[in-house]
C-alpha cells in the first residue's frame, strides 16, 4: 500500500482539489474528517461533471444517476463531491482479500485503516497488479515462512515447494488429504503466487464420508 497519502478535507475547495491531484499526480483523494478518519473519496471522474454539466446548467428532470452527477457538478467543496461512505480494509487485510474487494465493488482504490478507524494508507489495483511482480526466490521465501511454519505448523521439510514464473508447485506427504487441500489454499493466498500445482500426497482421505 502507499502510506504517504494526500488527503483532503470536507471543506477542501474544488479548485484545491484538482490542484492536489495534479500536483502529486494522483486519481482521488480521500477525504478525512478532523481525527484523520476517512469520511469519502474524490476522484478525477467526481471532479470531471463540472466539465460535463458546466458547473451546473440545466437540472435534468429524469434519471437518478444524472440528476446525482448534476447534483455534484454544482459543488464547490469536498463534502459535495465526495464518494460515500468510504470502501476499506483493514492493515491486517490480505492482499487477495483487498484484490476481490476492488473487483466486486469495481472501484480503483481501497483506504487501509487502522483500528481507530484512522486512515494509514491506500492500496490501489496497481499496488494489486505489482505483487506479480515479487521475484520466484522471494515468494518462495514467504511461501515456507507464512504457510510451512507459521499457517500450518509443519516443519519445514514436510513439504516443499518451488516457484518459477510465479507458478508454485507443491511437493511432499501428509497425513489427511484436508491437510494438503489447506497447503494449496494458503499457497495461493500468498503474494505474487499466479497459480499453484498442488502435489502433495496424502495417507487419509477425510473428505470421504463413511458408509453407517
Amino acid at each position: 500500500m502507499t502510506r504517504n497519502v494526500v488527503t483532503a478535507r470536507p471543506e477542501t475547495a474544488f479548485k484545491e482539489l484538482v490542484a492536489l491531484m495534479n500536483t502529486h499526480r494522483v486519481s482521488g483523494l480521500p477525504v478525512v474528517d478532523s481525527a484523520g478518519r476517512p469520511v469519502g473519496v474524490v476522484s478525477e471522474a467526481d471532479t470531471l461533471v463540472k466539465q460535463e454539466h458546466r458547473g451546473g446548467g440545466t437540472r435534468p428532470w429524469f434519471g437518478r444517476k444524472r440528476r446525482a452527477r448534476w447534483q455534484k457538478a454544482t459543488g464547490r467543496v469536498a463534502a459535495d463531491l465526495m464518494t460515500a461512505p468510504v470502501v476499506g480494509v483493514g492493515v491486517d487485510a490480505t492482499i487477495t482479500a483487498a484484490a476481490r474487494l476492488l473487483a466486486e465493488k469495481n472501484i480503483r482504490r481501497l483506504c487501509v485503516v487502522d483500528g481507530d478507524g484512522l486512515l494509514v494508507g491506500i492500496v490501489s489495483r496497481r499496488d494489486v497488479i505489482g505483487t506479480f511482480l515479487r521475484p520466484d526466490d522471494e515468494i518462495k521465501v514467504d511461501v515456507e515462512e507464512r504457510v510451512f511454519k507459521r499457517g500450518m505448523w509443519l516443519f519445514p521439510n514436510s513439504l516443499a515447494v518451488e516457484i518459477t514464473g510465479g507458478v508454485a508447485t507443491l511437493d511432499g506427504q501428509v497425513e489427511r488429504r484436508t491437510t494438503a487441500q489447506i497447503a494449496g489454499q494458503l499457497t495461493q493466498a500468498v503474494p505474487g503466487v499466479v497459480a499453484v500445482r498442488n502435489n502433495v500426497s496424502y495417507e487419509l482421505d477425510d473428505t470421504v464420508t463413511s458408509p453407517l
